[in-house]
């Protein structure tokens, strides 16, 4: 097999701009996640218990995820009709405005119950803004590269991903370190929000350098577009796409949500590691999940998503048993290095992007994969850490059998997207 083309200047740039985006869009949703105790106690009533405050903040945060789908779907409609670009600025915008502002808004002390509710309106805003940025990035990024380039470049942008996240953690820490524990109250917390509103403004003005995609100019000068809504020819004929794609994303929540965002938490709370450590190992297992992103694409490149994400899911399996296992029977370092290797593995996940690429066509694509992946994420997001919760109360490493299960339908699902769209791949 020949050896892929290689990506054009006008490519890495359009590559590198979508990706810089994306780590700064999941950069400004996760940031809350950080904040969440000091938001329970400066957004709501300080006669309200601990308990209950932190419910609410929770909540809040969950009505980001409930809006995805809104957001997703609405966004890709008019991306299939009007243009990739103009959807993949407004996404950033409506990233970038209320982050800003949640750094600059007045807190319950100032205005009362207004404090939630305007909080509760940006976190919409935002789950509406991230539902339209990833579909987006994808759609966008991979109808710009060669035909042959799609794997790698959906592995850089999901490595973007996780580098939001990471660039969340880092800032968080740095605020932690800087500043004392009352200024951090006063007024420091208000500086990562702040510091991300800016910086996704300075997003969208690079943005403005990017060029609509060659493959919807020439729907358009062929009057190729959708003649009717696209959500509607999604549901009527591309049903198993979105089944499979729906199932692939299931794959991705787990991967990110169980083995990245959730692990400290087990780390500290059931196995006694510091939480300065426990924040190594993550970060550490981040950067391995970036790696094994762009490794993934360069092999699904040359083999196809299909083999790579069947061998992936069972090469995470695989460490996911060796890694829990391990939890309190060997060394630390044993722990971090496992850690890392399992890390790796869960970057097969970038190659969810370029199977829903793949499955559905050029007319219906951005909303395709955004009614896929994010009606999906809307139910795995919110129902993994409940389940890996209840699991835990019979075993402390219940998360494990939920991986195990994730990556059981990700086989057989594989093996259905192989024989319907993967049918040429050797």
């Amino acid at each position: 097999m020949d050896a892929p083309p290689r990506l054009s200047q006008a490519d890495k740039r359009t590559l590198g701009l979508s990706s810089l985006g994306g780590a700064l869009e999941f950069y400004d949703f996760v940031i809350y996640v950080f904040y969440a105790k000091l938001i329970s106690e400066l957004f709501f009533p300080s006669t309200l218990s601990p308990f209950w405050a932190m419910l609410n903040t929770y909540g809040i945060f969950a009505a980001g995820y409930f809006f995805r789908p809104l957001g997703g779907v609405v966004m890709a409609h008019f991306g299939d009709l009007i243009g990739r670009k103009r959807l993949f600025s407004l996404s950033i915008l409506l990233m970038a405005l209320p982050t800003l502002m949640i750094g600059v808004m007045p807190t319950f002390e100032s205005i009362g119950y207004a404090a939630p509710i305007l909080l509760l309106l940006m976190r919409v805003l935002q789950g509406i803004a991230i539902g339209g940025e990833i579909p987006a990035a994808w759609t966008f990024v991979s109808e710009h590269v060669p035909e042959r380039r799609i794997g790698i470049a959906n592995g850089v942008l999901t490595a973007g991903l996780s580098l939001g996240i990471l660039l969340g953690a880092l800032m968080s820490l740095f605020i932690s370190l800087q500043f004392s524990e009352a200024e951090i109250k006063d007024w420091a917390w208000r500086i990562p929000f702040i510091l991300g509103g800016i910086f996704g403004f300075v997003a969208l003005y690079l943005r403005s350098y990017l060029k609509e995609t060659p493959v919807f100019k020439a729907m358009q000068a062929k009057t190729e577009l959708a003649k009717e809504l696209p959500v509607k020819q999604v549901l009527a004929k591309h049903k198993t796409g979105v089944v499979i794609g729906m199932l692939f994303t299931w794959f991705l929540t787990g991967c990110v949500v169980v083995l990245i965002l959730a692990m400290p938490n087990l780390l500290v709370g059931a196995f006694g590691f510091e939480r300065a450590d426990a924040f190594k190992m993550q970060s550490a297992a981040i950067v391995m999940q970036m790696v094994g992103c762009v490794l993934a694409g360069i092999l699904a490149d040359r083999f196809g998503a299909g083999r790579v994400i069947l061998f992936g899911s069972l090469l995470v399996a695989t460490m996911a048993g060796i890694f829990y296992n391990s939890l309190g029977h060997v060394a630390p370092s044993t722990v971090f290095m496992l850690y890392m290797l399992l890390g790796l593995s869960s970057g097969t996940v970038g190659m969810v992007s370029y199977s829903m690429v793949k499955m559905f066509p050029a007319q219906i694509r951005f909303t395709g994969i955004s009614f896929s992946y994010n009606l999906a994420y809307a139910i795995a997001g919110g129902i993994t850490l409940p389940l890996v919760q209840w699991l835990s109360l019979y075993s402390n490493i219940g998360a494990m059998y939920y991986v195990w299960t994730v990556c059981l339908v990700t086989l057989f699902t594989t093996l259905i997207y192989r024989s319907k769209f993967e049918k040429s791949v050797v």
